[in-house]
């Protein structure tokens, strides 16, 4: 009998970077499926899901900003990208059969849901997974601030962030041979450390919030279903 899922609803936040594949801007098809196949196989063993993409792989704010752009078009500028990827995941999850909404904390209803909390848990209820575009919809703020202020409104048990590496390093593996890898931190020891997991206020919020923050490899199939199950690789990031 397959093993019961750890967590009982979970954010998954998938950054704009991921969709790319190996290509250096856009989306890969071919990505977005594998993705949405890993949170069908999730999905299906009885987790709620909702998502929060970025959108590094078509604008970042910051990069904009820093070429002359004033900060909060940029920013705005940014999380048009996040909906636009918001949109490609929705396309994907509906070609694996399961049904899903998007909804945007910048109102354009001729193209997805606006951002309305208790719709969103109700969706979720339905058996639908909600994706989050656009961010908080505030400039200056990151997605990884909307990922955990998106997991505490709605109530989940975990935020678990998808990456290229299965964890928390203390540099970045592909560079540093000699980064030491985390099965576990505190969010104070993720601060001090400065170990650029999210940013700041991210992990203050999940630490309010008591929700646990699990950082895995998206590259893994079926690495989300397995971290779920507690059985596969990943940091996990708590109160201690």
């Amino acid at each position: 009998m397959p093993t019961a899922p750890k967590y009982r609803r979970i954010l998954l936040k998938v950054s704009g970077e991921a969709l790319m594949g190996n290509g250096s801007f856009g989306v890969d098809i071919d990505v977005i499926d594998r993705i949405a196949r890993d949170v069908k196989e999730a999905h299906g063993a009885g987790s709620e899901i909702c998502m929060v993409v970025g959108g590094g792989n078509i604008f970042r704010g910051l990069a904009g900003s820093a070429k002359g752009i004033d900060r909060s078009t940029a920013d705005y500028m940014g999380m048009l990208a996040t909906v636009m990827n918001a949109l490609a995941l929705q396309a994907g999850l509906e070609r694996v059969g399961l049904a899903s909404r998007v909804q945007s904390a910048i109102a354009m209803n001729n193209v997805c849901e606006p951002y309305v909390r208790r719709r969103a848990i109700r969706h979720m209820e339905k058996g639908r997974v909600v994706i989050f575009g656009a961010g908080t919809g505030n400039p200056f703020f990151t997605t990884d601030t909307a990922a955990a202020l998106r997991a505490a409104e709605m109530g989940c048990d975990a935020l678990l962030k998808g990456t290229q590496v299965d964890g928390v390093y203390s540099a970045d593996p592909k560079k540093d041979s000699a980064a030491i890898r985390y099965d576990s931190l505190s969010y104070h020891e993720v601060l001090a450390k400065n170990l650029q997991v999210m940013d700041a206020a991210a992990i203050s919020l999940s630490r309010e919030n008591r929700i646990p923050i699990l950082v895995f490899s998206l590259g893994d199939p079926g690495g989300l279903a397995k971290v779920l199950r507690g059985e596969g690789r990943a940091t996990i990031i708590e109160e201690k």
